[in-house]
Formats: C-alpha cells, structure tokens, sequence
C-alpha cells in the first residue's frame, strides 16, 4: 500500500461521493449515469490503497471526456470539476520507484 497522498484521498472521496449519489439516484430514476456513478464509485474505493495514482487517472480520464462530451447537460460542471481535480490528484503525487516501493513494503 502506497503512503498517504492526493491521489489517495482523491480516490477515497470521490469513491465515496460517486458511490452514494449513484445509490440515492437510483431513487429518482433508473438513469445510464447512476450506474456509472456506482460503478466508477466502487472502483475508486476498491483502488484507493492498492492503486490509488490509477484510479486518480481513470477517474480523472472519465469524468472530464464526460464533460467534454455531454457539457450542456446539467452535470457537465461537475464532471469537469471532478475529472480535473482526478488529474490534478495524480499529479500532485510523486510515483513511487521500484527501490522505494520494497522498503515501503518492508517493516
């Protein structure tokens, strides 16, 4: 597990906001969008220890081409914010090398 980072708490928050806004979405409608919220969202809690730099990307990838794509929609703002702030999230974080990658691994 890679120490504490911005791409770390990217993944963690934006995991848990996107999880749960997908769940109460469901409540209004049965729209493309919560699934994704749900889907993107458990992925960024499922990565946020072991793999939080790629999840920042991904999640940063996805969200501002959703932006791009559909910005006249309501949501555009949000998905641009929270695309941007994924890449920014990555970085902002230094990658790891390979030597201090096992001396984070060893006690």
């Amino acid at each position: 597990m890679e120490p504490p980072s911005p791409a770390r708490l990217y993944a963690t928050l934006a995991g848990a906001l996107l999880f749960v806004a997908g769940i109460l979405g469901f409540f209004g409608d049965l729209s493309w969008l919560n699934f994704l919220y749900v889907g993107t969202g458990a992925l960024g809690l499922l990565l946020a220890g072991p793999a939080p730099r790629f999840c920042a990307l991904s999640l940063g990838l996805i969200y501002t081409t959703l932006a791009i794509w559909d910005f006249s929609g309501g949501d555009g703002w949000l998905h641009l914010a929270l695309g941007l702030l994924g890449l920014a999230a990555l970085a902002g974080t230094p990658r790891l090398e390979p030597r201090a990658k096992a001396a984070a691994k060893s006690p």
